[in-house]
């Protein structure tokens, strides 16, 4: 009996496996569902979306399905601004907002959820949708729209606040809230919704401090003196239908209200640093003691020793803008002094924005002892002591005496130059003695070698460093050579002889590149030549509207420009205090290849198109965000299953019959 029941068991657990495995072998087959592939749909809004004379400030919208909110601090923008946060909450199939200002009298208010909304189940967004009711008799339905880049590179700003005013007084944009707002998108684009009829102008804002104002100097800004009144026009617009994520199905002309102006453009910057303070001091070597300040100031600080005689103890070395202080102590004892108490006066900004006379007591104290640089020092005498008794030993002719270590100068001198480039030399520390005499080029001319004429200069503003002027002939090869002791710095250490060969490359290693600039009266104007990362390889200035960039690696290039109003060579910000923009940029909108010999010249309107649609998509660091679609995932699977899928007949056709 018992082996009966037990054949019926095995019996069982045959045909249970049986049953698995013909159910595996069919999991391929449909199983009869389709994917949930329809946005999520508003079904009601209390209060009812458009609604007027609305009084309460909770809002509750209503989905047809479950539906989840994407980032909601940042993608959803409530307008006019609350200086309260609103709270947002998506729960199941609603999201809730609740206002925390009171509501402003006969105005509309605006809740855009821009892409943030989509279905729980199959993340199907439901695309740009926007709220709004009134607590007036009417609703404001004008839109304006536009650009935000940065000034410096014309790359579009995300995330940054967009503010429209109706008080045009310069004022209104540092005292009151913006009236509307938004945000832009990875393009840069914003677009302003619920606007009235009405004279405006529009800022931008990286909004620190979430008062909706400028109120910080830290804070990028934008703004312009242009105004302009919202409104619209009836419009068509060409839209793809598609039939799944690769296909088109068609185009068709849909009709639509066109609100201007939809090309503000807004050129943001930040304001430089003018409030004047001391950020640290530090003494990392311990014959150098350095300062850095927020901003500089023609008048060096004033030292007073206060453990040490400061009568001529230093060398100052001092940034070009004077906002990082180096001094150089000139004395060993003072250098082996660990601790230098002094008294330092400097001009620094107060409360209220003015330079005052500021004088603090400050220990120099050196981050490394006397004691411990001893140690070390003795360490590597004794280290040097035994290998002198090995060398001994061995019958090695060697030096006797132990010599400091040299100075050694950071040579920057390329074996293979271009002719248009300079060989630069950097000292480690201030010199005492530079014999300019102990410098020598020669270049070779008909396999014999000619001494050829150069000069040792010192650069503007660095003190330690030198570039070696030459007249550097194309195709000539040149051997530049340093004496032994040429340098000798403040402590007494001596330089090295140096020879470096320096092959100049030949003209027909190189392109030139020819700009006609118009479009633009100003003649104070610097172009430069940029790489595929943005960055400069060359710059010149525009002379009666021409740049001409010579000496050019094949390679592709791109261009760009600013107008220099002042004439100092670099691009400089605005300021708003002052109604000053920062320095106009324009980018060429092509990619220029130069190639060897090849001697290329464009012309250039640099005004010949908008500045938002000027800078090539291929050095565009922030790139547009990536568009929110419908996965159509059952198209895909009917593809998979060898059937169409009619979504809009609801059935399934065997593409086979």
């Amino acid at each position: 009996m018992k082996k009966k029941e037990n054949l019926l068991i095995i019996t069982f657990f045959h045909f249970l496996i049986a049953t698995i495995v013909a159910g595996c072998a069919r999991m391929g087959q449909p199983d009869g569902g389709w994917y949930d592939d329809d946005p999520p749909k508003v079904i009601g809004c209390t209060p009812a979306d458009q609604a007027t004379n609305v009084t309460a400030k909770k809002i509750t919208i209503l989905f047809d399905e479950y539906i989840k909110l994407t980032d909601a601090t940042n993608k959803v923008i409530v307008s006019p601004p609350q200086l309260e946060v609103p709270e947002i909450k998506a729960s199941g199939k609603k999201i809730v907002v609740e206002l925390q200002d009171s509501l402003m009298p006969n105005t509309t208010y605006t809740i855009d959820f821009s892409d943030a909304i989509s279905d729980n189940n199959e993340g199907n967004p439901m695309g740009s949708y926007t709220y709004s009711f009134s607590t007036g008799e009417q609703i404001d339905t004008f839109e304006v729209s536009g650009y935000v880049l940065d000034a410096s590179n014309l790359e579009p700003i995300k995330g940054i606040m967009v503010g429209l005013y109706n008080d045009l007084a310069d004022s209104a944009f540092k005292t009151k809230p913006m009236l509307r707002v938004s945000r832009t998108d990875g393009s840069g684009h914003f677009v302003v919704k619920g606007v009235a009829p009405g004279t405006y102008r529009a800022y931008a804002l990286q909004d620190a401090d979430g008062d909706f104002r400028f109120s910080q100097k830290s804070e990028m800004i934008a703004f312009n003196h242009q105004t302009f009144q919202p409104g619209s026009k009836p419009d068509v617009r060409t839209d793809t239908i598609w039939r799944d994520s690769l296909h088109i199905d068609g185009l068709i002309k849909v009709p639509y209200t066109h609100f201007l102006p939809d090309d503000i453009t807004l050129l943001a910057f930040t304001h430089v640093q003018t409030d004047r303070f001391l950020i640290k001091t530090e003494r990392v070597e311990a014959n150098k003691f350095s300062m850095y300040f927020t901003y500089g100031h023609p008048d060096l600080p004033v030292i007073k020793g206060m453990n040490f005689d400061s009568d001529n103890a230093f060398i100052v070395e001092a940034n070009e803008k004077q906002d990082t202080i180096h001094y150089w102590l000139r004395d060993t004892a003072l250098i082996n002094q660990d601790t230098l108490r002094m008294e330092i006066s400097y001009q620094m900004t107060d409360t209220a924005g003015v330079l005052v006379n500021q004088t603090d007591t400050i220990d120099g104290l050196a981050k490394v002892s006397f004691e411990k640089r001893q140690k070390e020092l003795n360490k590597e005498l004794e280290k040097w002591r035994k290998d002198l008794e090995k060398k001994l030993k061995r019958g090695e002719e060697v030096d006797t005496i132990w010599h400091e270590k040299p100075l050694e100068p950071k040579y920057d001198v390329p074996s293979s130059m271009d002719p248009d480039k300079v060989a630069r030399i950097e000292m480690p520390t201030p010199l005492q003695h530079c014999d300019t005499a102990g410098v020598h080029l020669y270049s070779m001319i008909d396999s014999v070698w000619y001494e050829s004429s150069c000069r040792m200069v010192p650069v503007p503003n660095k003190i330690r460093n030198y570039e070696i002027l030459a007249d550097w002939r194309p195709g000539v090869e040149y051997s530049l050579e340093v004496d032994s002791a040429a340098f000798i710095d403040i402590y007494g250490k001596v330089s090295n002889p140096y020879k470096q060969g320096i092959k100049v490359k030949s003209e027909d290693d190189y392109g030139t590149l020819k700009l006609n600039i118009a479009g633009i009266e100003d003649s104070a104007m610097v172009v430069q030549l940029l790489n595929g990362s943005d960055k400069v390889v060359k710059q010149v200035k525009v002379n009666k509207h021409v740049a001409e960039f010579k000496y050019i690696k094949p390679d592709k290039y791109y261009i760009s420009a600013f107008i220099d109003s002042n004439n100092n060579g670099v691009w400089d910000t605005g300021d708003y205090a002052e109604d000053r923009q920062a320095e106009a940029v324009y980018y060429y909108p092509r990619e220029i290849e130069c190639k060897a010999k090849w001697d290329v010249t464009q012309t250039w309107n640099v005004s010949g198109i908008p500045v938002f649609k000027q800078k090539p998509a291929k050095i565009t660091k922030q790139k547009p965000d990536a568009a929110k679609k419908l996965k159509n995932r059952n198209a895909e699977r009917a593809r998979k299953l060898g059937i169409e899928y009619l979504k809009e007949k609801g059935i399934n056709i065997d593409s086979k019959k």
